[in-house]
């Protein structure tokens, strides 16, 4: 059984210590084991005008004010400052299907960990914070702002959540991860940074779809969690698989192995081929090590 099968409103606070040495702005190509080596679309904060003023030598030619400089016959340039916050919308994923786990951690206890250290990372630089925190049963919906309380609030939603699927029986309902997407979009019209977190079970085209709409005016995100036995399994006497059908014995046999192996990586291209057109980055985290370590890694920033 992992150590971590839920985890505390007072365990994610004290993670405000570990959200340091990364950034959710990342300054290079965003490297990621699920979709290769690319250039992340990533905007940042965007920039914000701040004076029309008279051309000087060495300054950016694509500041250029032409209509400016026609009207005043002489040459203006357009000067920028860029936006002290951003909107930052982290959509966490507590359904079933997270509340697994072979090593350290179950999926959701990871994504609980993951949200924590992206929101306080996020309100020391300045930005506002808000979530979407979904399960079959709900999405509760908190707007961004800049407040340690507001986060705090989206903690409280994301731990209360996690406890409930360790509750017997788990939550009930027909809530998707595109019924999460579609709140999302509700919420951030424009310029917000949308964070996933989630292990995109049940993605598929209609994901796509919405993905594209979030992605057309906002920067996104995905953090896949998984598990490593996802991407390796074998079978060992009296093991036991759960389907619909009921109950299943499973054979130790290589064919177990590569077939199980096969599925896993079929869902990993059907994740591929849903983002990676977007230029939307995935980056993976494992329940078996530590979020705040992998964040690091993966953004690259190593910011004191």
């Amino acid at each position: 059984m992992p150590a971590l099968v839920t985890i505390d409103l007072d365990d994610l606070v004290l993670l405000k210590a570990d959200a340091r040495g990364f950034s959710l702005l990342p300054r290079q190509p965003v490297a990621s084991l699920l979709s290769g080596r690319y250039t992340s679309r990533l905007r940042g904060r965007g920039l914000a005008f701040e004076e029309l003023r008279h051309y000087q030598q060495g300054d950016d030619i694509r500041t250029m004010d032409w209509r400016a400089t026609a009207r005043l016959r002489s040459p203006h340039v357009r000067v920028f400052s860029e936006e002290r916050e951003r909107p930052v919308l982290l959509v966490t994923d507590q359904r079933t299907p997270m509340f697994f786990g072979s090593r350290r951690a179950m999926k959701s206890v990871a994504a609980a960990e993951t949200t924590a250290l992206a929101a306080w990372a996020a309100l020391r630089a300045g930005d506002r914070v808000g979530g979407m925190v979904f399960n079959e049963r709900e999405i509760i919906d908190l707007p961004p702002h800049r407040s340690q309380s507001n986060v705090l609030r989206l903690l409280h939603e994301v731990s209360r959540m996690n406890h409930e699927l360790a509750a017997s029986p788990p939550p009930a309902g027909k809530v998707t991860i595109d019924d999460a997407l579609e709140a999302a979009l509700r919420r951030a019209k424009h310029d917000h940074l949308v964070v996933i977190i989630s292990d995109l079970d049940g993605a598929g085209p209609q994901t796509e779809s919405l993905a594209t709409r979030l992605a057309a005016h906002n920067d996104v995100i995905v953090i896949a969690i998984y598990d490593p036995l996802g991407a390796s399994l074998q079978a060992r006497p009296g093991m036991i698989a759960a389907t619909p059908q009921g109950h299943l014995a499973l054979h130790p046999s290589g064919a177990f192995a590569t077939a199980f192996q096969q599925a896993f990586a079929e869902r990993l291209d059907e994740w591929q081929q849903i983002f990676r057109k977007l230029r939307v980055p995935v980056l993976p985290i494992s329940t078996a090590t530590p979020p705040a370590a992998q964040l690091r890694d993966l953004f690259g920033q190593h910011l004191k």
